[in-house]
Parts: structure tokens; sequence; C-alpha cells
């Protein structure tokens, strides 16, 4: 674990560090308020970030994920300064990329540092449509250049992509996508009202419980990629087979996930709401210039709108059957569609989580638990 800190989060093993807020893409529904701006991260913000993991490095290898806007917009010289302020400590460097900037320069620097690579795609170019660049052009062949790149200088693919339509037509062209284009991993977000993004996320429970249900089936009949999350889905199932009188979910349970943005700002919990606040001011915490994460991260419990959350996360401990699953909820999603954090069920618990799970285990059979692993 790392520093001393209160109990209301669990010990802090990874960073979401923002290099750039600038986007070469205006993707339809992204939550970014900054994408067409160019502001950098400076090497001073990086190094203070690098001491103040350099404490969780004693417990383990730390998760530093490079996230923008477009992390590879601001340059491979740039990028390499930041990243040179952890060298010696024992952190594992990740880029989430729409891979559109993506040329064998780029696949060279990612092994020389050993990083993995998320990339942003939504499958095919009917489903892809959303993801256009500055002038509305289709970013598709990019996109697929740069995991083409990707793939045959030795690198694995983890995917995320944002379904706007969660059909079980859309679920199993999805995966076949995924299969089809050689990803080794992929996540699936069903698109979500949050940050500049209004469009309303309420979809047919029953249409979104099949979506889920076919993904599971698709994976069944060829589990060729790891789906993010049918493990997470499928290790709870595992831990509820195996009984027992304890809640499966017990606190500390919430992930502080510090995001640092460019400017040094520390947003905890949901990087969603970097950039953002409230009437009574800004999400961000503090600065990682004064003040350090371990420090930002235990007084979290102090700050007001941190505080509402929690007591939202505790209405929905008490109410909620599923939240031994779920465990709550993000407080982006919960801004973003009630206006406040306290609040309890939003669409994105409804097709996320409730849908998710009842979708698993409509397909699930009992010797599948056990893959769970295997897809994690």
């Amino acid at each position: 674990m790392s520093a001393p800190q209160t109990r209301l989060f669990r010990s802090a093993r990874s960073v979401i560090v923002q290099p750039e807020t600038l986007c070469n893409l205006d993707c339809g529904y992204c939550y970014l308020p900054f994408r067409h701006k160019r502001n950098r991260m400076s090497v001073e913000v990086a190094q203070a970030v690098a001491e103040s993991v350099r404490p969780w490095t004693a417990y383990g290898t730390v998760d530093v994920c490079w996230h923008g806007g477009e992390p590879l917009a601001t340059g491979r010289t740039h990028l390499g300064r930041l990243m040179d302020t952890f060298a010696g400590l024992d952190v594992k460097h990740g880029v989430q990329t729409n891979a559109t900037l993506i040329d064998d320069a780029w696949c060279d620097f990612f092994a020389e540092r050993n990083m993995y690579v998320g990339v942003s795609i939504d499958g095919g170019p009917s489903d892809n449509a959303s993801r256009v660049d500055r002038k509305g052009a289709p970013a598709y062949e990019k996109t697929m250049q740069g995991i083409r790149r990707l793939i045959a200088h030795g690198h694995e693919v983890y995917a995320i992509a944002v379904v706007s339509d969660p059909t079980s037509e859309r679920a199993r062209r999805l995966y076949n996508f995924a299969v089809e284009t050689g990803l080794s991993e992929l996540g699936v977000n069903i698109e979500e009202q949050e940050g500049v993004n209004v469009s309303t996320n309420a979809y047919d429970r029953g249409t979104v419980i099949a979506f889920w249900a076919e993904l599971m089936a698709a994976w069944s009949e060829n589990p060729a990629v790891r789906l993010r999350e049918l493990g997470r889905t499928l290790a709870y199932a595992d831990a509820v087979l195996k009984g027992g009188s304890e809640p499966i979910r017990q606190p500390p349970f919430i992930d502080p996930l510090p995001t640092v943005a460019y400017d040094g700002s520390v947003t905890l919990i949901s990087p969603e709401l970097a950039g953002f606040g409230n009437a009574q001011g800004s999400f961000a915490s503090g600065n990682v210039l004064d003040t350090t994460l371990d420090e930002i991260i235990s007084r979290g419990a102090d700050v007001p709108w941190v505080a509402e959350f929690v007591h939202g996360v505790d209405t929905c401990r008490k109410t909620c059957p599923y939240f031994d699953f779920c465990g709550g909820g993000q407080p982006a999603n919960r801004y973003f569609e009630h206006g406040r954090m306290d609040g309890t069920e939003t669409d994105f618990c409804r097709n996320s989580k409730i849908a998710l799970l009842e979708g698993v285990l409509k397909i699930v059979e009992p010797d599948t638990v056990g893959r769970a692993d295997s897809s994690a």
C-alpha cells in the first residue's frame, strides 16, 4: 500500500496523466472540454507526479497511463521527456490513443519503453462513423493503419469501443471485428452522458441485456479475444458461487484513480470530471506542483463533492441488489445525469452494470465461470 490515507479509498496503484489536451479528432460523443486547444504538460508537472508515485513503487509496479486529448499529438520528443522523469522507478507506462498518428517510429518508441497501447475504435466503418477528424472526415482508415502497424511490430492492441446502439446485432459485429482485426483485448463502453456530450444514454433494458448476452455468446463460441467486461463479470460470478457469509465488496472499495491534468491539477475517482466543476468550484482536489498525490488523496473525504458522492455510494450499498457487483457507480455519471453526486441509479448503471450482469448470466454456464481469468 502507499502512504497512510483515509479508509475511504483503496491504496492507489495507478495514475492517469494528461500530456496534451489537443486532439486531432472531433468524435461526436467526446466528453473532453479542451480538445480543440493545445495545452501541454510541462516537465515540472511530470517530475512532481513521478515524485508522488515514488513511495507507491515500494509495494509493486505502478501503472502510468498517458491519456489526452490525443497524447501522441504532443510528439515523441516531448512525451519522451515527460516519461524520462520516471526513470529508475518501477512503473509501467501505457498510452490510450486514437492510433491515427502511429507510424513505424511510434511503434519503435513504444517498444523501446516497453509500453502497452490502448486504441479507441468502435468497429467497422459504419460502426465507427462518430469518429471523425476536425474536418468531419472519417478516421477509420487512419486508425486501422495504426493498428496494423502496431500488430506488425509485435505489439498487442487493447481496444476500447464506444457503442451508441447496443443491440444484439451490434454486439456480434463488434466481436467479429475484434477477432478479424487481431485485437488482444476489447473493452466496451456504452455511450455515456457526460462532459460536453449531452446526448441521452437511456436505452430499452431488454435490448441492452440482449447486447451483452450476444457479446457473451460470441466469445463463448470463439474465445479468441479477451473481453474486459466479461472477465470482470465472470470473476464476480465465481466469487458468488464460492459463497461465504461476508459481502464480496467491503470498504475501502473506492479507487482514488488520480488524474493529473496538463497543469498539475488533480481530479479523483473519475477522469471524466477533469476540467469541470459545479457551483462550489472546480472538481480538482489539489495540484501536484504543491501537494503530493498521497496528501490530495488523504484529504479527499473533506472535499465537498467527494463527501456527497460517498453519501450516494452508501445509499446504493443499502438499497441496490447489484451493489456487490457495481460498487456504487461513478461520480461523473451521477453529476452529468442527475446534476448532483449523491443520486443513486443512473443510465450508466442500468446499461453497463445491471444489464451487463443480467446479459452474461443469461448465457454463462457453470464451467465457463472458471475461465474468467483467461478473459480478465
